[in-house]
């Protein structure tokens, strides 16, 4: 009994031994902001920022999808693999059509330690006011 017992014991230490040296061979994301804060901006005015990204791993980084939350954003990025020590971006463009404060989230999936990374956008849409008509004097 005490050999299956030292037996199992074994099994699980090489397991969790080869899982924790997997995760050490994956890559990683280290972004120079993961929220970016447009301010005051003008409605109708589309508005861009860049998430740049290092992958700090020791294998290619993968960017599988780059979700915005809502329709009112538009994202493009990295489509090739990011080399250890390399770099990519993750381009957000927020339309401003509706004036009120946002706060958006994107959502990047990839084949990182950290699969799922959440990416913020916020800053308030002010509407803009009508130009005052000139009279005629009547």
């Amino acid at each position: 009994m005490k050999k299956i017992l030292i037996l199992c014991a074994v099994i699980i230490g090489f397991a969790s031994l080869t899982a924790s040296a997997q995760d050490s061979q994956k890559p990683e994301f280290k972004f120079n902001e993961e929220k970016h804060d447009f301010g005051k901006i003008p409605q109708g005015t589309p508005v861009t920022t860049v998430f740049e990204f290092t992958n700090i791993g020791t294998a290619p980084l993968i960017l599988s999808n780059v979700q915005p939350t809502c329709g009112c954003t538009i994202a493009d990025y990295t489509k090739t693999p990011v080399q250890p020590n390399g770099k990519g971006l993750i381009k957000i463009t927020y339309n401003a059509a509706a004036a009120y404060p946002f706060n958006k989230t994107i959502v990047v999936t990839s084949n990182a330690k950290t699969p799922v990374k959440n990416l913020v956008i916020v800053g308030e849409v002010i509407a803009k006011t009508a130009a005052p008509t000139a009279s005629n004097g009547q």
